[in-house]
Parts: C-alpha cells; structure tokens; sequence
C-alpha cells in the first residue's frame, strides 16, 4: 500500500467559456465549500491552496471559427501550463479543480513538460463520457472542452497556444475509461492514433478491476508519471447530476470508488483534473460531495474510515 503523505497544491481553474453552456466557473468554488481542502489535510497531507488563476484573455489569438472562445481558452492553457509545472517541479502534487474540460489543455501539456524535465514518460488516465479528441478541423460544435485530448497529443496544433516544440504524450499511453459517447470523425482520429478506449461496454464484459490492474501495470513496467483527469459525466448522472453533458449509462459511485482505491495502492498519481461540474445543475451539492469523497479515496481514504452522512 502506498502510504506516502504528499505535497498537493490546489489550483482553482474557474473556465466555462470552452463549454457550450455557463456554470463551470463555479466549479472550483463548490469543492472548496464542499471541504476537498480539509479532506485531503485529515488524511495527513501538506494542503496549500494556491487560489483561482485569473487571466486576461489571450488578445494575441486571432478569432477561430472552429475554436469558439479561443482568446479565453488560450489564456487559461498558459496559465495552467505555467502553474501545473511549477508545482510538480518543486516536488508537489498539483490538482485543479474546473471549470470544463478544456483545462486539460494546459493542465496535462504542464505535466508533459514535468515529465520530460526528469525523463519519465506521462500517461493519462481519461475518465469522461467523451473521448475530447476533436479539433477546429472535426469538432461539430467548436466547444474546445471537445478538444483537449488531441491537444495535449499534438494532434490540434491550428493556433501557437503553447510552443510548437513543447513535448506531447504519446495518444498510445492515454487511456480513456467510461466512453460512451464520440463523434464519428473523433472515433477515427481516436484509432487512427493508438488510443486505449474502454467504453462502457468493455467495463461491463471484463470488470473495472480487470481494466485497471492491465492500465496500472503499463504505467508501472515504464516507471511512468500518472495523470488522472476526472469528467463528472463520467460517472451515471443519476449519482451525480451536475454536469451540462449527461450522458445516461455511466459509471457507478462504486466503480468510481474502485478506480480510486486502486490508484491510491500504486502511488503513481503525480497530478489530477477534477473538472466539469456545474453547481448551477447539480442537486443540493451532490455531485460536488462525490468529487470530494472520490479525490479523498485518491488519496488515502479507506473504506473502514469513511464516515456515515445522514440523508
């Protein structure tokens, strides 16, 4: 078991403006009310909260047709890009909290560079509804939350962003778990570059466990860096109803749970992405709890410890 107490560094990434709809920019402010802070400290962990990045919107990037918002979405990828890698550089564990999903864009391009810097290669474990692997060029809506996978693999380079040169991941050591809903052209680019996808279907046919232990040990025999970026819509929005994506037929709140145990037994995780909720759609803060009961089994919160709530 890995029980080894981290540095881990909030960062608050309050974007909604790569998502079709408003509300995600509440997101980091509902998990700090929902307690993810004091959490993550009572499980023995260093907690600082590094507050919400802020930027001016990018007036260096052109408007995009096929990239709605791009000036707002650029400036929040440098932003994170800078942040992300300042905290796994001093040895830290970053987690941001969104905000959609476009964060990712500069979250994981952050860790890539982490990950170069000390010669270890980055995978991402993707736990969303969608495989976000659009670009300007396949994407139906031109919501870059539909676009960060292919960024961060280099597969979306229409606009300088990021530096042209900055190291990508590799689209074979992503590994996408819980899809169940992709653009025909988005399953094209998904397969034409090596993508490990298990959909719904393979999680009900082979079991989370079976999926995880095979992902687990990949990372481990390459002594890689572990990414965990976590779509609320991952999970069946009858447990947690607070996304603007739903998609019925998700994960349960056990195999959410199972995923994260799991992970916590490895101690690979080196930085993770809690993004899409909407506190404006959500029920009474459900949704916002659940992300911070799943972080805290992320990170150390046993079964036997985990408290009794009244209804």
């Amino acid at each position: 078991m890995a029980e080894t107490k981290k540095k881990i560094t909030l960062i608050g990434a309050p974007i909604e403006e790569g998502s079709g709809r408003r509300g995600c920019a509440m997101g980091p402010a509902a998990l700090r009310i929902g307690g993810l802070d004091t959490t993550l400290a009572e499980l023995g962990h260093s907690v600082t909260d590094e507050g919400d990045v802020k930027p001016l919107p990018a007036r260096d990037m052109p408007n995009h047709k096929g990239a709605n918002n791009l000036q707002i979405v650029t400036a929040f990828t440098r932003a994170l890009d800078s942040a992300v890698h300042d905290v796994a550089r001093a040895g830290g564990v970053p987690i941001v909290l969104g905000g959609d999903h476009a964060l990712a864009m500069g979250s994981v391009s952050g860790m890539a560079r982490h990950a170069a810097d000390v010669g270890r290669p980055l995978f991402v474990l993707w736990l969303d509804a969608h495989a976000d692997f659009n670009s300007p060029a396949t994407t139906p809506s031109g919501n870059m939350h539909g676009m960060p996978v292919a960024f961060f693999c280099g597969q979306a380079e229409f606009a300088p962003i990021l530096d042209k040169d900055r190291p990508f991941v590799d689209p074979k050591r992503v590994y996408q778990v819980g899809i169940r809903s992709v653009d025909e052209r988005e399953r094209e680019e998904i397969a034409k570059h090596g993508v490990n996808v298990f959909d719904m279907r393979a999680i009900d046919e082979t079991g989370m466990a079976h999926i995880m232990h095979e992902i687990i040990a990949t990372v481990k025999d390459a002594n890689g860096l572990l990414h965990v970026s976590l779509d609320v819509d991952f999970l069946d929005p009858e447990f947690a109803p607070g996304v603007g994506t739903t998609v019925p037929g998700g994960a349960t709140f056990r195999e959410a749970h199972l995923i994260m145990e799991m992970l916590c037994d490895t101690g690979l995780v080196s930085s993770v992405d809690l993004v899409e909720l909407n506190p404006f759609l959500d029920d009474r803060g459900k949704s916002a709890r659940i992300l911070v009961e799943l972080t805290a089994s992320l990170f150390g919160r046993r079964i036997l410890d985990r408290p009794t709530r009244s209804a």
